[in-house]
């Protein structure tokens, strides 16, 4: 009789089970669930069958079994699922971020891949979507629709409309447009917008939103085009006003100063809205191994003084409720059986990750190395550049040898604004002004000429050697900081060699590197040995930079050429206002000497 019960489908298998007619194929005991309906943590077995739980039962009822875990002292939640995120920003491949994140309870993420989409196009979503099959890690894709994240101020390796759209939205692992970052473009109805948009609301999958700055009506008409989350939250204020609209708010964690106020400001609402999830956007690899993915931020909140068992169902049961699916983020009869056997509320350490039914990781480690997929080839050779010389570094004035210049300039770091400075000009070349350096960005994607841009930059200090990066968001062109053009020339030949990534010189010598040859981005080598290079790059970029938290720092490299937000950024395209959706002549005026 239990042969053939084992012989049914899964499903008519789980209601014997928990009718006591067979065994469980695994039976958990001696735990505390964490309730993420009622908020209780109450003493019960937890029964599975194949990739389900089968039964959530009191202790002892059931004790027949082919494999039993004795879980005394351990709390039980559901898997993790971070809401937002960029892999790429790990510099991880696919397997070897789940590896990471897995151990740490993470089973589920929803991945907008445009940093791959801004150099591949529509490949570099189906590399993500292949690359992320058979994983321990559930991926469930969206569909960039910021590609580029402002057209017309900038240009990337593609470009996203209406079809593009429809395509990966007809994917079943695509469950969403990714975030619409062309804000002014959806509230000024952009063809290109309002086709993306159209294809989003026709395919009835989710809309992903980025609402930096925007408030009052346009806010509300932010909403009414069909976005229906936010994470791009500014401040408390920010972030209860778009709760109060409507939106799904996706609280991150890579903006850790904004937490103190946002956990204050939850706590005085009357009650903790289902539409409050988590998510961490963008994690480097040193962070990621050290400090942790979605569980630091889970531990951030709790230290700011919200209820664990309160984050937990932020980042479990809400965020199933906002990706549409009823299959997880409890632990209850009927759902995929992600739970986490963590050590206790105060430590949240995860013992035991189960995945699918199977323990898959304990004690922050995964059982297994994860295989990358057989059938895909990893993106290379995207630096389309020649090799440049230290005159590619010279900012020039058209028609002036020598004399002076009123130039617009880029003052602050993330929240810019335009300044003026007049400044000398000699044998063709702008003299830089004491305390200003030179930002510098190329086209590297092989779509249009590709002539150098710069732009004197204020509010970072005079460089002591020059930054670069391939990895700058979104469209991810080559961006250099420096003052000298032999370091800025050395750090960006570094990276037309090695494929991509990031370098540091100074006084004529490398200082450090990380390749990232997959796409620019990506990086070949073990987590670990990646996560050191990086965290040795980051600690040695103070010598060059006088860093100032919470704006002026490392990360705000990789951000610096963001148009799509408001101020001054500096594109491939030359130097852009994103609230005027304008490019900008920085020469204001010139006075050439007298003969």
């Amino acid at each position: 009789m239990t042969d053939n019960l084992a012989s049914l489908p899964i499903r008519q298998q789980a209601i014997n089970a928990a009718l006591g007619k067979i065994p469980f194929d695994r039976l958990l005991i001696n735990a505390r669930v964490i309730d993420m309906v009622t908020g209780e943590i109450r003493d019960a077995d937890v029964g599975l069958v194949g990739s389900m739980i089968a039964s959530v039962h009191p202790r002892g009822k059931f004790t027949q079994a082919v494999n039993i875990d004795d879980l005394s002292g351990y709390f039980l939640s559901p898997g993790l699922i971070d809401t937002h995120v960029h892999i790429e920003s790990s510099h991880l491949p696919p397997e070897k971020y789940a590896e990471i994140v897995v151990a740490q309870g993470t089973t589920t993420v929803f991945w907008d891949p445009h940093e791959l989409a801004n150099v591949l196009g529509v490949a570099g979503v189906e590399y993500a979507v292949k690359a992320s099959r058979d994983l321990p890690l559930r991926v469930i894709c969206a569909a960039p629709s910021s590609v580029p994240s402002t057209p017309g101020l900038e240009m990337s390796g593609a470009d996203f409309k209406g079809q593009e759209m429809q395509t990966m939205l007809s994917w079943p692992e695509v469950a969403g447009v990714a975030e619409v970052m062309d804000m002014y473009g959806v509230l000024n109805g952009s063809e290109r917008m309002m086709e993306i948009l159209d294809a989003g609301l026709r395919s009835g999958k989710l809309i992903e939103g980025h609402a930096r700055g925007l408030k009052d009506e346009q806010l509300q008409a932010y909403l009414a085009a069909g976005v229906t989350s936010d994470h791009e939250l500014t401040s408390a204020e920010d972030a209860l006003e778009k709760l109060r609209a409507g939106l799904t708010l996706q609280i991150r964690g890579s903006h850790p100063y904004l937490l103190p106020d946002i956990a204050a400001a939850l706590l005085n609402l009357p009650h903790l809205s289902s539409q409050i999830t988590l998510c961490t956007d963008d994690v480097p690899p040193d962070h990621l191994l050290e400090k942790g993915g979605l569980i630091a931020l889970i531990k951030l909140l709790i230290s700011h003084g919200l209820r664990a068992e309160d984050v937990l169902r932020m980042a479990t049961l809400n965020a199933a409720i906002r990706l549409r699916r009823s299959d997880l983020g409890l632990i209850a009869a009927g759902r995929t059986a992600d739970i986490i056997a963590f050590d206790s509320l105060e430590t949240l350490n995860p013992a035991k990750v189960f995945v699918a039914g199977d323990c898959v990781a304990e004690h922050g480690k995964l059982l297994f190395s994860p295989a990358a997929a057989t059938d895909v080839i990893a993106p290379r050779n995207t630096m389309r550049l020649e090799k440049l010389t230290g005159e590619d570094f010279r900012l020039k004035i058209p028609g002036l040898i020598n004399g002076k210049a009123r130039l617009r300039n880029i003052k602050g770091a993330r929240f810019t604004q335009w300044s003026e400075v007049t400044v000398a000009v000699r044998d063709g070349a702008v003299q830089i002004p004491e305390g200003f350096s030179l930002i510098w960005v190329q086209h590297r994607h092989g779509r249009h000429d590709a002539t150098p841009k710069m732009a004197l930059l204020e509010g970072w200090g005079e460089l002591r050697g020059a930054i670069a990066t391939s990895y700058s968001h979104d469209s991810h062109n080559l961006v250099v900081l420096g003052r000298d053009p032999a370091d800025m020339v050395l750090a960006a030949n570094q990276l037309i060699d090695s494929g991509g990534g990031m370098a540091l010189a100074q006084n004529g010598n490398l200082l450090a590197k990380v390749d990232m040859p997959i796409a620019g981005m990506l990086s070949d080598l073990p987590a670990n040995i990646l996560a050191a290079q990086f965290k040795n790059l980051r600690e040695l970029s103070a010598q060059i930079a006088d860093w100032e938290p919470p704006y002026r720092v490392f990360k705000a490299i990789e951000g610096t050429c963001l148009a799509c937000n408001n101020g001054p950024h500096l594109t491939d395209l030359g130097l852009t206002d994103g609230g005027l959706r304008e490019i900008i002549n920085p020469v204001l005026e010139i006075w050439p000497d007298e003969a």
